[in-house]
């Protein structure tokens, strides 16, 4: 019967899963694998490359997927957001900041809007402005996030979600790779689950072969929350999100000296980001969340979609709906 959720009948759906809009590594590819396979698939719009954007919904063909932009960043390049609703996106996800000065946009274009947060107070934000569907992200997961365990945030932004605003969706995200964990989402009161990690592994996804062969060699132990990175790309990213890497020979060296680092951001830059080309998995990061773990091999994304979803159907006992 399925794992029917308000998301699967919301978004016509066969799964409740969405695949992360991962920077760099979510193109149009896998986006369109994930929504032919039944979920909903989110080109990584990232800090808005325009050209980029438009050839990865072309690489999509007709089917329908959504985009996701990082909202501090969207908010010095507001035209960035016209540019990706004139794809006629399925859905908009922002994430890191404050959605409040993109909503009524998104909801003119008639675009469902999702809202990645990773505090209970943004969750109630992000309700009270208008998104229809809000991902409760743990700091497990891969790439940028804060503190908060999925284990406890998912829980709680559902339980507020049902008390001040039962209309709206919650959906679970970090450290989600197997049925285990959609199935375990559901029970914590989530009607679906955002994956990046598992999709990352991906063979649709856009990611250099010697970082994939650097994360079929990691656990979860392996990985590490840092800014880094950031400081490396000359990224202003906000002080409270930090990102969660592969540990390597770079985090090692400035991980415990950030204003060494920052004494040297200039050349640093341009050896990260030549280190970035060539896919270089120890002078650059590998962006993979703790459940790299549960990853061993690298698998279409349809693949992915029906494992996943009948494993929780098998836990679940099947049929199961809410």
């Amino acid at each position: 019967m399925g794992l029917t959720t308000r998301l699967t009948r919301s978004f016509d759906l066969t799964h409740p899963i969405l695949s992360a809009p991962m920077a760099n590594a979510a193109g149009g590819a896998l986006a369109g694998a994930v929504t032919q396979a039944g979920g909903l698939g989110l080109i990584g719009g990232a800090y808005g490359d325009p050209t980029w954007i438009a050839g990865e919904f072309a690489k999509a063909g007709n089917r329908a997927v959504g985009c996701g932009l990082i909202t501090w960043n969207l908010a010095g390049r507001p035209e960035i957001l016209s540019q990706v609703l004139s794809h006629q996106p399925a859905a908009l996800m922002l994430s890191f900041g404050d959605p409040a000065p993109f909503a009524a946009q998104i909801a003119a274009a008639g675009v469902p809007l999702i809202v990645q947060v990773q505090s209970l107070r943004d969750a109630r934000r992000a309700a009270d402005v208008g998104a229809q569907v809000i991902v409760a992200q743990g700091s497990e997961a891969g790439g940028h996030g804060q503190s908060r365990a999925t284990m406890s945030l998912v829980p709680e932004v559902a339980d507020a979600m049902a008390r001040a605003h039962p209309e709206v969706i919650v959906l679970a995200a970090g450290g989600i790779a197997d049925g285990r964990g959609l199935a375990a989402a559901l029970m914590l009161g989530a009607e679906g689950v955002v994956i990046g990690s598992r999709f990352w592994a991906s063979a649709e996804a856009l990611v250099a072969p010697d970082m994939l062969a650097a994360a079929m060699q990691a656990n979860g132990d392996d990985t590490i929350r840092s800014t880094v990175m950031d400081v490396a790309r000359r990224l202003n990213w906000p002080d409270r999100y930090t990102c969660r890497v592969l540990r390597n020979a770079f985090t090692d060296r400035w991980h415990e000296d950030l204003d060494g680092l920052i004494a040297v951001a200039e050349s640093e830059a341009v050896k990260w980001g030549a280190a970035w080309e060539v896919g270089d998995p120890q002078a650059a990061n590998t962006f993979v969340g703790e459940a790299v773990g549960l990853i061993e091999t690298v698998r279409p994304a349809g693949d992915l979609i029906s494992e996943i979803a009948a494993q929780a159907e098998a836990l679940l006992g099947g049929g199961w709906r809410r």
